[in-house]
């Protein structure tokens, strides 16, 4: 893709196309009418780990739609902690505070995995939604799915342990890439779960021993996915009900296209 740089968010801009659209699965569902606009005024952006998407409290500029990356929506706490709400992919878009009608933001928000996300502006973000029933419609279901899970998310976080979050969180950003391996580090991820590094340590040590999942560098990959799946809460189970379909042919177009390598 041919790449020129841009200043802001997203610093690296490459190429939109078609088939890029194609990669989130609510741009998948655009009107073939919608395309040709979204080319002109979206950016395909870089974001790297830990890149800020949003700030608690500041006006929302820009939705995003990842492809390849993983977005946290987090809220920090008056001692300065803080802990992951929500996460968001390629099933969805970064724009819930827009879909609620809010010009800002109450939570902070960033990316967790690096990877490439299609950037709207905002006020083309509206016009598209008021103008496309079948925009309007496939965010809706999105919005949906998004507040059914938090309210399971908030639930997981309370009742169990840090060996079944981290497979569950394993397990949902094995969907959103679309591939076994990603960057991931044992304080990021301790930081997004709200536990101990030691404690996620241990609870991926586990998951190692068992030959589900290896890591090295930075990263993790997963060897075992139905193994991980059986150590996983219900909690994981519950997300892919409800993003399950928006996912479903994303990633059967990911594995077909392993098949033919």
């Amino acid at each position: 893709m041919a790449k020129r740089s841009i200043r802001g968010t997203g610093e690296n801009v490459l190429t939109l196309t078609p088939q890029v659209l194609a990669q989130n699965a609510i741009l998948q569902g655009l009107e073939p009418h919608d395309v040709p606009p979204i080319l002109k005024i979206g950016k395909l952006v870089y974001l790297a780990t830990r890149e800020q998407i949003y700030t608690g409290g500041e006006v929302v500029h820009d939705a995003f739609f990842p492809i390849g990356s993983v977005l946290s929506v987090v809220t920090r706490m008056q001692e300065g902690g803080m802990i992951e709400v929500g996460t968001i992919g390629r099933e969805g878009t970064s724009a819930i505070p827009l879909l609620m009608g809010a010009t800002t933001t109450a939570n902070d928000s960033f990316c967790q995995v690096p990877g490439l996300a299609v950037r709207i502006p905002a006020d083309h973000f509206h016009h598209l939604r008021t103008s496309s029933p079948r925009f309007r419609s496939l965010l809706d279901r999105y919005l949906q799915g998004y507040v059914n899970f938090l309210g399971q998310l908030a639930g997981c976080n309370r009742l169990h342990s840090v060996y079944e979050r981290c497979s569950r969180w394993l397990l949902l950003t094995h969907d959103r890439v679309g591939q076994d391996s990603f960057s991931l580090t044992h304080e990021y991820l301790a930081l997004m779960l709200g536990s101990t590094r030691s404690g996620v340590s241990i609870g991926l040590a586990t998951l190692k021993r068992a030959g589900f999942v290896d890591y090295a560098n930075g990263r993790i990959e997963i060897l075992d996915r139905p193994g991980l799946e059986e150590a996983s809460c219900e909690c994981y189970l519950v997300a892919r009900a409800q993003f399950g379909g928006l996912l479903q042919n994303l990633n059967d177009d990911f594995h077909d296209a392993v098949r033919c390598e």
